[in-house]
């Protein structure tokens, strides 16, 4: 364990190899072997561990009693509670205690989609709960409207996509297309989960992505099989080692082709993400030795306290050692980078929020400005409607305006910070 400079309480850190351990000896998950046939789809499979899930199906039980918008209050309260039962102070507070004004927005230089919440796919750390019984999808209309803004603006250098798996949403190829026509030097990302690549229909996609030279940022938690299908469900390591083999073999990855392919790990648990400087290379390491595949860089995320991996938190009674993890090694040096300040988060319906993790607690970006204790009191009223990407004719009317934040942007700045885009300190 290693404890960070100026806190009180360790950060725990996973093993030096994400390998399966086997008494003392670490096994190997063997190879995948090239698919020549066309590969069934994850979906079924997928549906058949959500329906044996009984954390799952609890929660279910609980939107469907009292509504989302309800649940998602009662989390924040119990985060709320968590940091008042141990006298540790609300996000603001630490923000004041550190000198800091209150965080408002600079100039958007990332427009960022979520365009649906469908997928394959049920992870068990998932912040936006996607799964295939999920039927949000961003409709045609307000994709162009989001390629209209994006065009009237002079500072966006990067349209990110996400979801869901937004690879299987009907916009998501419609959008790299009429983006890349706008500007050959945009960096588009597409935040792919391996496994769509293997989905049927989509076995031209790796060629697609190439073509565009879209940036993969791929979810890859370990590079062993064991904690990987723990996290992600059934099969999704072979799948995914055959996706990332799709991918290198269009070039992604590979020295001097320009084309970026970016892993993302996250905590198997309630601790920290490592520092990425020494994971990757273990990283690196193991994927090439084992599997031939090569990748660019790997980021590390925190875990954010809300949704799938908030039930978790709560279901094993850590929830307020997890707060305490986050505040005790809150580090000032990652406040300024935070993705709040230049990415604008756009939802499936088109409201506009601060960041993805505001957009899946339904704190959107509000029209008339307000105090920042207005704002976070509105979030504990109700449902708030918020701007859209229709009351706006340009993305420079968001520019100044108050950040919402509450305790959960705790996880963004624990300690070498994490965003989108990895460490932020």
């Amino acid at each position: 364990m290693q404890v960070l400079s100026g806190t009180r309480r360790p950060v725990r850190q996973p093993a030096a190899s994400c390998l399966r351990e086997h008494g003392t000896r670490s096994i190997r998950c063997p190879a995948a072997a090239p698919q020549q046939e066309q590969r069934s789809s994850l979906i079924p499979e997928t549906m058949q561990d959500l329906a044996a899930d009984t954390d799952l199906q609890a929660t279910l039980a609980a939107i469907a009693a009292k509504g989302q918008q309800q649940l998602t209050r009662e989390e924040a309260r119990a985060r709320k509670r968590s940091l008042q039962g141990l006298g540790l102070p609300g996000f603001e507070q630490k923000l004041q205690g550190f000198g800091f004004e209150p965080l408002r927005r600079q100039q958007c230089t990332t427009l960022q989609l979520n365009i649906g919440l469908y997928c394959n796919q049920a992870c068990s750390h998932c912040h936006v709960e996607s799964s295939p019984a999920r039927s949000e999808m961003m409709q045609q209309q307000t994709a162009q409207r989001c390629l209209q803004l994006m065009a009237g603006s002079e500072d966006v250098a990067c349209l990110d996509i996400t979801g869901g798996a937004p690879e299987l949403n009907a916009q998501f190829r419609y959008l790299v297309r009429e983006a890349r026509a706008l500007s050959s030097s945009l960096e588009i990302i597409d935040r792919c989960n391996l496994t769509v690549l293997c989905e049927p229909g989509q076995e031209d996609l790796a060629e697609f992505l190439s073509e565009h030279r879209v940036r993969v940022v791929a979810s890859l938690p370990c590079y062993g099989q064991d904690n990987v299908d723990k996290q992600r469900g059934r099969g999704v390591f072979e799948r995914s080692i055959e996706g990332l083999r799709m991918l290198n073999a269009v070039g992604y990855g590979q020295p001097g082709s320009g084309l970026v392919l970016d892993l993302v790990y996250n905590p198997g648990g309630a601790f920290l993400a490592p520092s990425q400087a020494k994971l990757q290379p273990a990283y690196k390491q193991e994927l090439a030795q084992i599997y031939g595949i090569q990748f660019n860089s790997l980021l590390c995320l925190n875990n954010m306290p809300i949704k799938r991996f908030a039930d978790y938190l709560i279901r094993s009674s850590t929830l307020s050692d997890y707060m305490a993890l986050l505040v005790e090694n809150f580090n000032a040096a990652a406040v300024p980078a935070l993705m709040c300040h230049q990415t604008l988060s756009v939802a499936w319906d088109g409201r506009l929020y601060d960041c993805d993790f505001n957009q899946q607690l339904d704190m959107p970006i509000l029209g008339a400005e307000k105090t920042a204790q207005q704002q976070q009191q509105g979030h504990a009223i109700g449902r708030e409607t918020g701007l859209t990407v229709w009351d706006v004719e340009s993305l420079d009317e968001v520019t100044g305006k108050l950040v919402r934040i509450a305790s959960h942007c705790y996880g963004c700045t624990a300690g070498a910070g994490s965003s989108c885009t990895g460490a932020t300190a």
